[in-house]
């Protein structure tokens, strides 16, 4: 099998125009997923989890949006800064009954904190106003995970 090494690298304005950097006007979901440790205890419970013990949990974030002139929904750095500031850096290696807000500290409830606020740094930063958060998913172990999605979170009460 032969392979060809390319001489020439693909140049904006001489092989392919600005105008071609958009190939679609269809809605694309974009993810990214981050790893973070911490401790907690649940009330109100009979089993192991009652106990003080930890997690490495997983964090999928999936966005939801269509892509911009160059062809880009929404940059992955932009998912990593946002994630990493709203809640990786506030949970990661943390005793999470102490920096959540009052609640049983239960993959089902981290998710929707988590949804909470990574919807509101989009708000805030208006940096994408066609991206919306699709779905946050929360793995508390390997087989285990909590899910929300954004219809979920617009259901009434």
């Amino acid at each position: 099998m032969s392979y060809e090494i390319p001489r020439d690298v693909q140049e904006l304005g001489r092989d392919i125009q600005e105008n071609q950097l958009k190939y679609h006007h269809k809605s694309v979901l974009v993810s990214k997923e981050f790893t973070f440790d911490s401790a907690h205890h649940l009330h109100c419970y009979e089993g192991k989890c009652k106990s003080l013990h930890g997690h490495t949990y997983k964090l999928q974030v999936i966005m939801r949006g269509k892509v911009d002139s160059r062809g880009i929904a929404i940059d992955f750095g932009d998912i990593k800064r946002i994630t990493k500031e709203r809640v990786i850096d506030r949970l990661d290696h943390k005793y999470l009954n102490d920096v959540l807000p009052p609640m049983n500290t239960t993959a089902e409830n981290m998710v929707v904190w988590i949804y909470e606020e990574i919807h509101q740094a989009l708000l805030d930063e208006k940096l994408y106003p066609a991206i919306t958060l699709d779905e946050i998913r929360l793995w508390e172990t390997p087989t285990s995970y909590a899910a929300i999605t954004r219809a979920m979170m617009e259901e009434d009460v």
